[in-house]
């Protein structure tokens, strides 16, 4: 057993994580890339200007750590609550991307973590698999 448990951690060890993480639904934009065991972050003032090019601020943040968006596996979208552009902007971008790209995304909310406190954002991924987060549901929570 102890043979089997130790291949078993190999493999585990040799796939690549490679998620963006998005929230846009805070007073800010925050970015997150997370690349194995490398985490880079960014954020960006929450306002119409920024929301307009939400796109390119993913992609220039992903060129900065030498990556593309063709290089990502998996998108970690906050639905809410928070701010209904930030919400609807971020949302409609990773859509886009699940469309054009095949990038599997996972729609969160920090109220799905009942009981957690301090979250941080390199955590999501793992956060979501534990809470049984679905796939490529979008289920967002504006606040009025």
């Amino acid at each position: 057993m102890i043979l089997l448990s130790s291949a078993l951690e190999l493999v585990i060890n040799i796939i690549i994580m490679n998620s963006l993480i998005i929230d846009a639904a805070k007073d800010k934009i925050f970015l997150t890339h997370i690349v194995n065991k490398n985490i880079y972050t960014c954020s960006h003032e929450n306002s119409k200007i920024n929301f307009e090019k939400l796109t390119i601020l993913i992609n220039d943040f992903l060129e900065t750590n030498m990556s593309s968006l063709n290089e990502i596996k998996a998108i970690y979208v906050n639905r809410g609550p928070g701010s209904f552009a930030g919400i609807r902007n971020s949302l409609s971008i990773t859509k886009a991307l699940f469309l054009t790209k095949k990038i599997d995304y996972y729609c969160f909310s920090f109220l799905d973590f009942d009981g957690l406190n301090k979250i941080k954002y390199e955590d999501i991924p793992y956060l979501c698999d534990k809470f049984r987060i679905k796939k490529n549901l979008i289920n967002p929570i504006y606040l009025s």
